[in-house]
């Protein structure tokens, strides 16, 4: 059985929690998630805490048991906190800079690559090689910063291109000469 469905998860007071037989909704204010529960998993609510259990073990709900848990608790801590990822450009010439809601990234192409940001989410730039992403979907920023770090990944030679904050790019030793 799963370890991390069996973990309960801690509901703030300011988030309110709503579900029906196949739907979980987390909402603050302004800010709303909708959470597919699948089919003999159910949610209950005590003292603060929202648990999952089962209602039939078999070998889908058991694979998906940890995953629904997950994505609710990415949800709840979404909504309280926010999630933002840091994408750092390295490189001559390499520069990203904000017009109005979209980011636009001179990576060294002919042409300037705009990144228009969907809804729930926004992008900021500390300096003009420092990219933040900032929302309440943590799937989203992820896909949304793989996207960017696409356009220009780090390469292994000189190590130019847009990489996470913290990611480690292994260097190879260039083109050996005569001797």
């Amino acid at each position: 059985m799963s370890r991390i469905g069996r973990l309960p998860i801690k509901i703030p007071a300011d988030i309110k929690v709503e579900f029906s037989e196949s739907n979980l909704s987390i909402s603050k204010s302004n800010l709303k998630h909708d959470i597919y529960l699948p089919n003999n998993i159910k949610p209950s609510i005590d003292s603060g805490f929202l648990h999952l259990e089962l209602d039939k073990v078999t070998k889908d709900t058991l694979s998906l048991y940890g995953l629904t848990r997950s994505l609710i608790s990415n949800s709840v801590i979404g909504i309280s906190q926010g999630f933002t990822r840091t994408l750092d450009i390295q490189g001559v010439g390499y520069r990203a800079q904000m017009n109005g809601k979209d980011l636009i990234l001179f990576m060294g192409f002919s042409h300037n690559i705009t990144f228009t940001p969907p809804e729930g989410i926004t992008f900021s730039v500390e300096t003009n090689t420092i990219i933040n992403i900032k929302g309440s979907q943590k799937d989203l920023i992820g896909e949304l910063a793989a996207k960017i770090r696409a356009t220009r990944p780090p390469e292994p030679y000189k190590g130019k291109g847009i990489r996470y904050r913290g990611e480690f790019v292994r260097r190879k030793v260039g083109k050996g000469g005569k001797k």
